[in-house]
Parts: C-alpha cells; structure tokens; sequence
C-alpha cells in the first residue's frame, strides 16, 4: 500500500559520526541504522524521493520513490556532518508547515500500519507481526511504545511482557505484536519481548570527556547555539528528575573532524567517575528506534592532568613540601619548578601545582603562588561546644607515637556521646591540660577525609572544680624574659614557671599573688615547676597565721643589733639581728617565744624586764612561731632612763644625735641602731640609752626612731626677724668646740645686735647648711624644759648670679668654705626654666655627708641677666676679608663635595642663597 505522505521533510545532522547512512529503500534501514540527528527523533520515514543537497553539497541527489512499491537505490550514500536536506511539496501544491514530531507521534492511523510486504489487522484477527519500539512511559502496571518502523505510540499492559519486569526501563528496545482492546477497538501491544540495541560493527574508539576541540565551544544547529556537554555533574551522577537520566558527552576526532556521543552513567564501566578532559575508550552504539549514535562500554584510559592547590608545609636547601588540598598528603616538588620569586617562597604560602609521575613517585611541578587563603582545609563551626579531657598530649612524645592529633576531649553532641581527637595547635594557649578538665572547643572537620577534631580549645573558670588536683598558692619573687619563679606559701624552696603556663593571658609582676598547680618536670624527675597559674586579688595569700587573742610576758632577752661596724645606711642593708626572747603563760603553761625589731609598736625598744603585750604568729610553710604587734606596757624600774633626742647628722657609719634641750650631740653607730636604718632621716626623733665607752667618752646605744613630738618649743614668736650667722653648726665647721649656732638680729631696733642659738631643729630645711655671715629670716621660740630663748624656723636668704651653666649643671658665684663658686646640677632649678649666664637665683646649700661638699638645691630664678650681645669681628679680619677677591688664586675657596639632602630626599634648602659681604653680620 503507498503512503499518503507526498511532502518532503527538513532536517540537519550536526557532529553525526562518518559511519551514519541513509538508504534510499526507506521500507528498511541500513545496518549501521538511520540517524538524521545525534540527539534522537530521526526515525521519519521518508516516502519521496530526496532532493538535492543544500549549501553547497557536491554530493548526488538520491532517486526519488514516488510508488508504493519499494524501489532500489544506487547504493548506500553517506550523509555528511552538519549538512541539511530539503523536502519540497508538489509544485503548485502549498508549502505545508512542519508538524512538531511529538504531535506527529501521538496520532494514528489503522490505515497507515506498515505492512513491509505482510497481511496485519488492526483488530488483531489476522496472523501476529513483530514490530519494534521503544518504551516511552512506564508506570506501575502499563506503559506506552513508540513505534520504530512508524508513527504510531501504542499502550501495552505490563502482563504483556515476557521476562523480569524489574528490568524493564524507558529507553529500552523492545519486540512486540499489534493487536485490538476489545472494549475500545484501538490497537495495543501484546507479548512484548526486550532485545538488546544493535551495536556498531566497529572496533573501540579512543576520545575524551568534555571540552571541544575546535576553536570554537560551541556547536550550531540551524542556528540554535547548544552548549558542549562534558562530565556529568556530580551532583546529578546517579541520580536525577523522574524520567530523566542525566547524560554527558565523549568526543573524538576523525579525518579532521571531530564528532561527539552522548553517556549516561550507566555507559561507563567500573563505576568511576569521570571529568572534563578524561581520556576514554568506547563502544559506539545506535539507538534502532531513534537511531542516535551513543557511547557505551567507557573506559577509562588516563584521568586529565588538573591543577592542585596545597601549602607549602617545608621548605630545605634545594627543594621543600606542599601540603595537598584534595588529599590528605605531602608531596614533593624542587625549587626549579617554582613559578616566582623563590626568595620570597616560604612556609605558609597557598600554591597551586601540577602532579606528575617521576620514577614512579609522584612530584609537584609549575608550582605557582596564589593569593593568601585560598586554599582552606577545613571548616570550623560557628557554634562552640563544652567537654571533658579524658586524654592528655604527652609532653614528651614516645618513640612509637605517630598519631598528630593524639589527644582525646568526650563530649555530647546532639543526643550522642562524641570522643573528639585534638593536636598541640588545637588549644587556644598553651596552657597545660589535664584529665579531667571542663573546656570549650569548636568542631573542625577536614575537607578532604571528613575528619572531626576539636580546636580552639579553651579551658573554662570552673574546671578546677572538676579536676583532682591540689592548688597551692605563693607570691611572684622575680621574674625574667619569658619566666619566673614563685616564694610558695607551703614549700620552702621557689617555684620555677613559664609565662606559656599563665590563665587568662593577665600580665604578672613581682608581688603579686598567685594560684598554681606543681608538676614534675618531664626532663628532670627531681625538680618541680609550677602550672595553670592564675592570678588572685590582692590580701588573698597569707604565708602566717596570726591569732587573734593578745598576751601578756616579760622581756627574758633583748635584741642584739648584728650590723657591721662599718656598715652605712646608704650603702648596706641592715644584717639579720639576733631574736629577743619573751617569756609568757598559756593555760598554766610556761612558754617562750621570740620576737624580732621590725614587730615592736611605736619604736619603742622594749629591754630585760620589761612588761610586754604582743600576738602570737604561725609561720604556715613551718609551724614556727614568734611575737609580733608588741607593745610595752611597764618599764622594768632597774632599767637606765630613756632620754629622747634628734639625729643632727649622718655620716657615713654613725652620726649625731641633738639632746632635747638642743644644747648638745650625743654619738652613736650605727650598730646600736635598732630598726631600719634605710628610714633614718635628719631630725627624726629617736629614744635613747646613754653609756660610757672607752676614754669615758659619753655616746648613745639602743638608738630607737620613735614618733616625732614638737620641735624646738611650744612658744613661738610670731615676729620675723632678720639677722646674719655668726657661728654656724658643728656640723658644717667641725672645728668649733660649741654644738650649737649663732644668729645675730641685723634689723634697726631696740634688739639690734641681740644673739640666738640654734640647733638642727631650730631649721625649716634641715638639710640645709647655713655658712658663717649668711642672712636669714628667723622667730623666736622658747624652750619648755629650760626656758632658753633659741631661734626657729631658720630660712636663709641668698641671692647669687649664675656664672655659667653647661650640659646638666652649672655653677653659681657664692663662696662656701674656700670655694668661690657653688655647683649646681639642672634638676635642682624649680619651675623646669632654662637658667642663663647672669640672672640672679635663690637657692639652699646642702652638703654631701660622703664627700664633704656643698652644693646649691632649690635653685628658684629671681630675674633674668641681661640678654648677651653679639660681639664684633676684629679689625684685622674684617680687613683681612676686604682685602680677599674672588679672582684671588692664593684666596680659599669652597668646593663643594655633595649636594645637601633633607631628611625625605629632597633639596636641604628651599631659600635662595644671596651674597654676602665681608665683615658685614646680618
């Protein structure tokens, strides 16, 4: 029976391999199978004859078959790539407009059943014919075939088919008999049977996955730009939209032409993955019913050399390590194959390289800098966890211990319970860790193995409340670069520690109080340091306990003083002394206890006998006890009288001390000091004990500082007098028999020519020391025990010229004993001015006990000198100059060597230099 198709259809191949035919016996196609496009819906039959090729195809027209009956071809004629065949209607007939194929392939027409030289009938009464299609839909328990020989989608009843209906799928090839639905009459498909595809008759094929190989990406279908397809993406491998699988393309050349086939993942052996720019091995294969030509049996041959990121993790002499971003490994690469400055390479650095096999061993190669963090390892959570240490990082690794991350933190995560490994870099400080403490960490998990492992592992307040270990506490005594040591309240030597080991990074400083842990040192089994220190308020560290009821004993020994004879206040610490002993009951017990200088109250300097008050204190490191807060209550009758006096001066190993009528010195040393002697000053008030030495010679012993009481006298004038020393103090003159000072009134008046003594405490600046004809500014006070009237309150009234001033001192025109000028360092100028040659100063003289010299102090600026004039050259140079011309040879000249340079590289001077003439000063 003829077709009633009389028009002619268009189509274009695009990249259609060079093995694809069309015979011109359309009742039949050829072996390799009729593909008019690779991307499937090539399966219409054409029924007229094929006109001749467009766009400039040399090839010929194939004959044209206008009857039903089947007509011969000249032979076989290949289609070539991206050609187009054009089907025109009967001349004079309308151009008919194309029919959408999926329109095309719902419609259906008994009439139309090809018969291919049999008897068929549509309600199936006639003998069964085998056709084939494909399966288009499948559903539970039918589904529907797309014809292969023509245009017809018929529906079959999955009872129809003869085999695993598990392993039916849509796409698949199947075998099956046209019959009639007795309640509808339409056709349906019946004993349905799954053949396998028909496979090119041809040898593998070597391609590769993905990019195109021509200049240009891209391949056009009658002007529609379709993107090459490459890999399929992971994301779809494997799995996809219902009814849709997802696919890619492998692409291969031939005769200078390059032809691409589509894949689906079921196509590729092994179940491997493949990318962009693999190179494979393949079966081609045509689809009968659409007669695309696809890939299938995919080998791999060789996966494409891509590009590696890592970091740069060592770096040698010659040649270093990159840490690699998609594996957990190390790889090797040599400096020649560095793409840069190499100096500037070091470890850190984020580097993209290629892999390459050499000696079999894989090696980096075209190693390349990339921009700072780019390449990351892990990812850290945002949300921060609490948990236990259960296992520690062993301060020295053992020889078999070669896992990195061999520390061990339990925690609950979720609704499970984790054990999380952590390395030394996990922890926020390093701080030391021990079983059992309460933490706060962030999860990291490594992108290339998922590897979960605690970091940023910080230790929390209340972990001390978890862990079994025993605090002590101390106080910081030294500290050095990087660490220190600790005077610990309950061991007796100091405690080593490194500032790594401090809590809450707080800056330590020598006194303050501390809390720590003591571990054995790893290296040495006999020393201890201390750990996890952490800082306390101040007045929390107590190394005594004091009690709190007072008691009552009497003096059995006395405090021997043990500093050296020769000791100065100045240049020696005071010498241990030897305890006093006090003797005291205690529920009916007789006990003794001993006591020290620095614990007695007021100064007082208590002697054998005396009746005492006092606490007692524990040492806690030791258990010893001693006496302190003493006070004395009753003074032993038998006891020498304690006199009360002044220290008027202090030399070098003993001194002087002023009697309280201040009519006399009383000697002393320094070894019948009792107390700090750093804290003696001139005029301080001091109790005393007198004694006879050697040559009868009266001096102080049991020297005690005592709270200070009124100066010279309570009944102080209010006049200001004026007068002028006439004798100055034994001190400053040692060859004056008398201690005392002398001050004549200078003022016009009845008391004019009226003498005062004075002594150290009759002073305003005690240290100043007041010269033989000084004027001073005085009042007039009286003694309470002798009624002696004395001057007080001495303030002398100098005035002198600063003859010059150099670096940091200066000298001032004043005579002191045989010296005409006084010295004067600059920090002693009040007010911070900058004294000049010429302006008169006030000023007090002080003199240094060590080297016997008077220097002026309190220097205060009166007013200033005059301004210092510029003097003129002499005559004979200003002449000497005249006489000079420049085109003199003899004369000197200035030659000059190198430009001037400012301090930003520019010229040194910026105003224009003019000429100047001789002798003539601006």
């Amino acid at each position: 029976m003829g077709s009633p198709w009389k028009g002619f259809v268009e189509f274009t191949l695009p990249a259609s391999p060079p093995t694809t035919f069309v015979s011109a016996d359309l009742s039949s196609t050829s072996p390799v199978g009729l593909s008019l496009s690779p991307y499937g819906r090539s399966h219409i039959k054409v029924l007229s004859s094929v006109s001749e090729m467009e766009r400039g195809s040399s090839e010929p027209p194939v004959t044209r078959n206008t009857g039903s009956a089947p007509s011969t071809s000249t032979g076989p004629m290949p289609i070539p790539r991206s050609s187009s065949v054009s089907c025109h209607p009967h001349p004079g007939s309308k151009k008919h407009k194309r029919t959408p194929l999926y329109q095309r392939s719902m419609s259906f027409d008994p009439g139309m059943l090809h018969n291919n030289g049999h008897t068929a009938y549509a309600n199936g009464t006639g003998p069964g014919i085998r056709e084939t299609g494909v399966v288009e839909k499948l559903l539970t328990s039918y589904g529907f075939i797309q014809c292969s020989e023509r245009q017809a989608r018929l529906f079959f009843h999955c009872s129809q088919y003869n085999g695993n209906l598990q392993e039916l799928k849509i796409g698949d090839d199947v075998e099956f008999e046209v019959s009639s639905d007795r309640r509808t009459g339409k056709p349906i498909a019946v004993k349905l049977l799954k053949i396998k595809p028909e496979v090119l008759p041809e040898e593998r094929i070597s391609g590769q996955v993905g990019p195109d190989l021509h200049a240009y990406p891209f391949t056009v279908l009658h002007g529609y730009i379709h993107p090459v397809v490459s890999a399929i993406p992971v994301h779809l491998d494997g799995k996809s939209a219902p009814g849709q699988v997802p696919t890619g393309s492998v692409c291969y050349e031939r005769n200078g032409e390059v032809f691409y086939l589509t894949y689906t993942p079921d196509d590729v052996e092994g179940n491997i993955h493949l990318d962009t720019g693999d190179k494979v091995s393949f079966y081609m294969e045509t689809n009968k019913h659409t007669g695309a030509v696809s890939a299938r049996n995919i080998q791999l041959v060789k996966k494409k050399q891509m590009r590696c990121q890592g970091v740069v993790c060592a770096t040698k002499e010659a040649f270093g390590f990159i840490e690699r971003a998609d594996v957990v490994k190390e790889i090797f690469f040599h400096y020649s194959e560095f793409k840069g400055d190499l100096e500037a390479l070091q470890a850190g650095d984020d580097v993209e390289f290629t892999i390459k096999d050499r000696n079999g061993k894989e090696v980096a190669t075209d190693v390349r800098l990339l921009p700072q963090g780019t390449v990351i390892f892990e990812d850290i959570s945002i949300e921060q966890f609490e948990g236990t240490v259960v296992k520690v990082i062993p301060k020295v690794p053992t020889k078999n211990q070669n896992d990195p991350l061999p520390g061990r933190i339990s925690a609950r995560i979720g609704f499970n319970d984790k054990e999380l490994p952590f390395g030394e870099k996990d922890t926020k400080s390093k701080v030391t860790l021990l079983e059992g403490d309460h933490i706060q960490f962030n999860i990291s998990t490594d992108r290339r193995d998922k590897l979960e492992r605690a970091t940023n592992i910080d230790i929390l307040p209340d972990t001390f409340n978890f862990t079994k270990e025993t605090r002590e506490m101390g106080v910081i005594a030294a500290i050095r670069d990087g660490f220190g040591f600790i005077k610990c309240v309950d061991r007796d030597a100091r405690m080593f520690f490194h500032f790594s080991e401090v809590l809450e990074e707080s800056q330590l400083h020598i006194s303050d109080e501390v809390e720590f842990t003591v571990v054995p040192d790893m290296l040495s089994a006999q020393r201890n340091h201390a750990v996890r220190i952490k800082k306390l308020p101040k007045g929390t560290v107590s190394f005594h306990t004091q009690s709190e009821q007072r008691f009552v004993g009497v003096v059995e020994k006395e405090i021997v003083a043990a500093t050296a004879k020769n000791a100065s206040p100045n240049k020696s610490k005071e010498k241990e002394s030897e305890e006093g002993v006090i003797a005291y009951e205690d529920c009916g017990v007789k006990l003794t206890v001993q006591y020290h200088g620095k614990d007695l109250e007021g100064g007082c300097h208590p002697q054998v006998g005396d009746k005492v008050e006092f606490s007692i204190n524990e040492v806690k490191r030791t258990g010893q006890q001693s006496a302190v807060s003493i006070r004395v209550l009753n003074r032993n009758a038998s006891n020498a009288k304690r006199l009360q006096g002044f220290v008027a001066t202090l030399k070098d190993n003993f001194g002087f001390i002023e009697t309280a009528n201040h009519d006399q010195e009383i000697f002393f040393h320094y070894s019948e000091m009792c107390g700090d002697l750093e804290n003696l000053e001139l005029g301080d008030t001091v109790e005393y004990t007198l004694s006879k030495g050697k040559g009868n010679k009266v001096s102080a012993e049991k020297v005690t500082k005592v709270a200070a009481v009124n100066g010279v006298g309570e009944d102080v004038g209010v006049t200001v007098m004026m007068g002028k020393v006439i004798r100055p103090l034994r001190s400053v003159d040692p060859s004056q028999t008398e201690y005392q000072g002398l001050i004549e009134i200078t003022e016009e008046g009845g008391t004019k020519g009226q003498n005062y003594p004075f002594g150290i405490m009759g002073m305003a600046n005690k240290a100043d020391c007041l010269q033989k004809g000084e004027l001073v500014k005085f009042q007039v006070c009286t003694v309470a025990q002798t009624g002696q009237k004395m001057a007080c309150n001495v303030v002398p009234q100098r005035r002198a010229m600063v003859e010059c001033v150099k670096d940091q001192f200066g000298f001032i025109t004043y005579e002191v004993g045989e010296s005409k000028k006084l010295f004067f360092h600059v920090k002693e100028v009040q007010d911070g001015l900058e004294l000049q040659t010429g302006d008169e100063v006030e000023f007090s003289v002080v003199l240094n006990q060590r080297t016997g010299k008077c220097s002026a102090c309190n220097v205060r600026r009166v007013s200033e000198g005059p301004k210092p004039v510029v003097t003129p050259r002499p005559d004979r140079l200003v002449n000497r100059l005249k006489s000079i011309t420049l085109d003199d040879a003899s004369a000197p000249r200035l030659v000059i060597v190198r430009q001037p340079r400012g301090p930003d590289n520019s010229k040194g001077f910026n105003v224009e230099r003019k000429t100047r003439q001789p002798g003539v000063i601006d």
